[in-house]
C-alpha cells in the first residue's frame, strides 16, 4: 500500500514510522484475535497509581453497537468511516477507584492506552484513524450512561484499501506527504 513518506530525520521504531491514519478501508472483516491483540496492547499502557481508566465500547460492521456509534459521527466522519469494520468509542473514568477524588491525567492515560493500541494494530498491519468528530453528549447519554466516566474519542479500525479504491474526494488528503513541526518547536533544552 501506498502512503505518504514520514518527514522525520531521526530513526523510529519500525511501527512508529509506518503509522498512518488513513481514511480507507478494505472490504475485509478484523479478525477477533487481532481486535483483542490491540485491546491487550491498551490494557499494559502506563497510567497514573495505575488506574487503568480507559474503556472501550467495540462496535463490528453489522451489529447493533457499530451503528450506534457510526450515527453519532458528523457527516464528513460518516462519509469514510462507511467502510470501516470497526468502529471504536474511547472513554474513560473520572475519578480513583481507591478514593473516588478527581484523576486529573485520566484523559492523558487514556490517550497513551490508544497510542498502544494503535501501534500494535500498525504491526498487525491494520489502520488506526482516532477522531473527535461525533457528538459526545449523545456518546455520554446513549452509550456511556454513567456520570463517571467521559468519552474521549472514536477510532475506526481495519485493513487499509488499495489505492485504486481510494475515492475521488479523499485522494488529495490519502497520498499528501505526512509533515509534523519540526523537533526545535516541539522541544526545549536540548
Amino acid at each position: 500500500m501506498m502512503k505518504p513518506k514520514k518527514d522525520n530525520k531521526f530513526p523510529l521504531e519500525g511501527n512508529l514510522e509506518k503509522r498512518w491514519s488513513g481514511r480507507i478501508y478494505a472490504d475485509k472483516p478484523v479478525e477477533k484475535d487481532d481486535l483483542l491483540s490491540l485491546f491487550e496492547a491498551a490494557r499494559w499502557s502506563a497510567s497514573c497509581f495505575n488506574e487503568q481508566p480507559w474503556r472501550f465500547l467495540v462496535g463490528v460492521k453489522g451489529e447493533e453497537t457499530y451503528d450506534k456509534i457510526f450515527d453519532m459521527l458528523v457527516e464528513f466522519n460518516q462519509d469514510w468511516a462507511k467502510t470501516a469494520p470497526v468502529l471504536v468509542l474511547a472513554y474513560a473514568k473520572k475519578t480513583f477507584t481507591k478514593n473516588g477524588k478527581p484523576n486529573m491525567h485520566y484523559w492523558y492515560d487514556t490517550g497513551q492506552a490508544m497510542a498502544s493500541l494503535t501501534v500494535q494494530a500498525t504491526h498487525l498491519d491494520l489502520n488506526v484513524h482516532q477522531m473527535g468528530g461525533y457528538d459526545r453528549d449523545r456518546a455520554q447519554k446513549e452509550l456511556i450512561q454513567d456520570d463517571d466516566f467521559e468519552s474521549i474519542c472514536v477510532a475506526a479500525i481495519g485493513y487499509r484499501a488499495e489505492p485504486s479504491d481510494v475515492p475521488e474526494n479523499l485522494k488529495e488528503r490519502e497520498f499528501a506527504p505526512q509533515t509534523r513541526l519540526a523537533l526545535k518547536e516541539v522541544i526545549k533544552g536540548i
